[in-house]
């Protein structure tokens, strides 16, 4: 990768943009021209991908620099909306560079499938009955899908999970199995569900229950993706804060966010605005993925912060980040979706658990970039800086003038979608 090709990108053209991802061999030539044919999502494709689809609804797909996971060099394409993200994923990944970048670690990819049966007469019998037959049930799940275990997957353990009636909340009691699946390179929510629907009738024998449902969970816990890393205190000066000072309030920062849940919320919102957007770009369910770090997020029986801010015994400034991510690396419309597949090629992951290492990390780098703005000059300057590019938009700019009303809002006292209207009037009537 020829890093000088990718410097201050966000100074230049889009042309120049892309221009710069061919010749720092991020992307070939034939994706360079996708590019500047702005990637179009085939009309037949999307009409096929859902139902009554009358259009194709489109984001932003920009680039975040700087990442080196794991000691290796990556530009992660991240679709989104919202401005300032990913500037603030390139901003902090360049400053965790400095001692090394991101360690990463991958726990097993098992994803969970449950059956959940009600009415059973007896639990203690419906658990040793389960219990007793476990390799004859592993059997039939994977009887139903025989090609994920010819590649060395396949389900792997059943867990039983008894949850008792709750009368403050009026629910029943039911009884759960899970079904822990090796699903390898995919997500794998169609092998999930043909499984646990295999294993259903034969579970409601063996239990003497009804069966209400069988499907697969987006709570991966056993699925975790961890990222680590290091940023030397003297890096972390801003404005008059020492990097001593900048360290404690991002530490201080964190702790409010632990202990806050509606702190903790915006604090794990910054977190997905990083997540998401890589998710989305990689052609993977963004959806099921919130809902799982959500969920994680609250396993302790209070929302908290999924992140985590320490000082190291050098005075350098330590986080860390866990979270559940089901993902894959095919399957879906990784396979066919044009955005998703140029994804793939720019990041050049070769596993499911490589891209899981990417996204998470990417997660981490930004909620760095939040905190130390919201302790230092605050989140507002930033922000706005980029708004008022988006304003100008609002306001009906286009081309060359979408500069020049930024650049004036910004001198403004008030930046605001009147400003940005009265700038753009003055500049036609020159």
């Amino acid at each position: 990768m020829e890093k000088e090709f990718l410097n201050k990108l966000y100074m230049k053209s889009r042309a120049d943009r892309i221009k710069g991802l061919s010749l720092s061999n991020v992307i070939s030539m034939e994706d360079a021209i996708l590019l500047k044919d702005d990637l179009h999502l085939p009309a037949e494709v999307a009409d096929h991908m859902i139902e009554n689809q009358i259009a194709t609804y489109e984001l932003p797909l920009g680039v975040a620099v700087n990442f080196l996971i794991d000691q290796k060099e990556y530009v992660v394409p991240m679709a989104v909306e919202e401005p300032s993200v990913i500037a603030a994923a390139s901003s902090a990944a360049k400053m965790i560079n400095l001692a090394g970048g991101f360690q990463t670690t991958i726990q097993n990819r098992t994803m969970i499938g449950q059956v959940v049966l009600k009415d059973i007469p007896d639990m203690i019998f419906a658990r040793d009955m389960v219990i007793k037959h476990q390799k004859d049930i592993l059997q039939k799940a994977n009887e139903a899908h025989p090609s994920i275990v010819k590649r060395g997957g396949g389900a792997k353990e059943i867990i039983i999970r008894p949850i008792a009636a709750d009368k403050t909340f009026h629910t029943p009691s039911f009884f759960v199995i899970h079904l822990h699946i090796e699903t390898l390179e995919a997500m794998g929510a169609n092998i999930i569900d043909t499984m646990v629907e295999a294993i259903k009738p034969y579970l409601e024998e063996l239990t003497n229950g009804t069966a209400l449902m069988a499907i697969l969970s987006n709570y991966a816990t056993e699925c975790l993706a961890t990222a680590n890393c290091r940023i030397p205190v003297w890096s972390l000066g801003k404005g008059e804060y020492t990097g001593e000072e900048v360290r404690n309030r991002i530490i201080e920062a964190c702790q409010l966010a632990i202990a806050d849940p509606y702190r903790a919320v915006t604090h794990n919102k910054g977190i997905m605005n990083g997540i998401d957007s890589v998710v989305l770009a990689t052609g993977n369910d963004w959806r099921a993925i919130e809902a799982g770090v959500h969920a994680f997020a609250a396993r302790s029986g209070q929302y908290r912060s999924l992140s985590s801010w320490s000082k190291a015994e050098n005075g350098d400034l330590l986080g860390s980040l866990t979270v559940p991510l089901p993902i894959g690396a095919v399957g879906g419309s990784i396979n066919f979706h044009p955005a998703a597949q140029l994804s793939k090629r720019i990041l050049g992951y070769q596993s499911a658990k490589e891209l899981e290492s990417i996204i998470v990390s990417v997660g981490l780098a930004q909620n760095l970039s939040a905190l130390k703005a919201l302790v230092t000059e605050g989140i507002q300057k930033g922000h706005m800086g980029l708004q008022a590019k988006s304003l100008a938009i609002s306001a009906g700019a286009i081309g060359k003038e979408v500069k020049y009303v930024a650049d004036h809002l910004k001198q403004r006292k008030n930046m605001n979608l009147a400003a940005a209207k009265e700038i753009l009037r003055q500049l036609k009537e020159k």
